[in-house]
């Protein structure tokens, strides 16, 4: 038994250099490429809208705000500044969202986003959007890398095509530190010994962001709260909870093991998944021992095995927000289809992990 569990962390180890690290490096090349034209097109956006002040920066070798979904697509959280005179709202009515109210007595004049205010006091993520997109349509225009670059059109978000090979999604937001929303309240479960409480008070201390983008969770659901209610994201938790042992690694094949066999039609699997998974597999195995080296073949397997549920199942919940379904609107073909090649997967690595080398 040791042996073979041996045997597959030495083919997951060769299978991380030689595959995950060219992977890691290609995507690192592709960020830099598509964040100099991404920075050139936010700052003319600045230059006639100084609202919209651009925050792509490099640090430690890493763009904050950036997230990459595939190889080909990424999205860039846009901070806007001076969220200070609303409230946040997240009574659990729109699930994944929250709605920004003035707070009471504040006058709207108050408010460097006045104009974007509804007759009820909230701040339209909508409306903000859509003033966002004209100005990055006008940008587009402009900048210096105008004949690489255009807007994907038949969308309410901001996207932008890049030398007709990347996607990128720019995204308004606003950065919420210090408090954590309620309908994650119930977060870390009393019975789960992980992450432990000063990981998790950590965790909490670095918030949330609060993204201007549609709500897929909402679609067909059709009310003007709903079209002005900005979407939960919690990035920089998340990045923090899966640091330690070798939960970045497991991530990392994880994220090639996708690109490369689970890349299907009907797009069901992203790298969001894969990282929602590890986290669920975290508070299963909570032990730090569990995430030794010596255990990645378990935890992979694990979590091949916790995917392939969840696609037969037809559902991934959130991880903060288990209200929350990450496969919802994903066809039930999709889905189907990624369960068996899923599965397929998972068999071939577990009974032969010499395949890997072909994988």
């Amino acid at each position: 038994m040791l042996a073979a569990q041996a045997k597959l962390v030495y083919h997951l180890n060769k299978y991380y250099s030689e595959k995950c690290l060219s992977r890691k490096a290609a995507v690192s090349k592709t960020v830099r490429e598509v964040c100099k034209v991404v920075s050139d097109v936010l700052k003319e956006v600045e230059a006639q809208e100084p609202r919209f002040i651009s925050s792509l920066n490099e640090m430690e070798n890493r763009y904050e705000g950036l997230e990459v979904i595939s190889p080909t697509e990424f999205e860039v959280v846009l901070y806007l500044n001076q969220m200070g005179v609303f409230n946040f709202v997240d009574d659990g009515s729109l699930p994944g969202c929250a709605v920004l109210k003035l707070s009471d007595g504040r006058k709207r004049s108050m408010s460097l986003w006045v104009e974007f205010i509804t007759a009820s006091g909230y701040l339209s993520a909508r409306k903000i959007r859509s003033r966002f997109q004209t100005l990055v349509a006008q940008a587009v225009d402009k900048c210096s890398y105008r004949d690489v670059v255009k807007m994907v059109a038949e969308s309410s978000e901001v996207k932008l095509r890049i030398r007709d090979r990347y996607v990128v999604q720019i995204t308004p937001a606003f950065k919420c530190t210090g408090i954590w929303p309620r309908s994650a309240a119930h977060w870390p479960m009393p019975h789960v010994p992980w992450p432990g409480p000063n990981r998790a008070a950590e965790v909490k201390a670095e918030g949330f962001n609060l993204l201007s983008k549609e709500c897929y969770s909402l679609n067909g659901k059709q009310s003007s709260a709903e079209s002005d209610a900005w979407v939960l994201q919690f990035a920089d938790a998340e990045n923090r909870l899966i640091l330690g042992g070798c939960r970045k690694k497991c991530l990392s094949l994880l994220k090639a093991l996708r690109d490369r066999h689970l890349e299907l039609p009907g797009q069901p699997l992203n790298n969001y998944h894969m990282k929602t998974l590890v986290s669920y597999e975290c508070e299963k195995h909570p032990r730090e021992c569990d995430w030794d080296e010596s255990c990645l073949g378990d935890r992979l397997n694990g979590i091949l095995l916790q995917l392939i549920s969840c696609l037969q199942c037809r559902r991934c919940p959130h991880y903060f927000l288990p209200n929350l379904d990450l496969f919802q609107g994903k066809p039930n073909s999709a889905l189907e289809n990624a369960a068996k090649q899923t599965w397929r997967l998972a068999r071939e690595i577990l009974t032969n992990p010499k395949s890997l080398e072909k994988l």
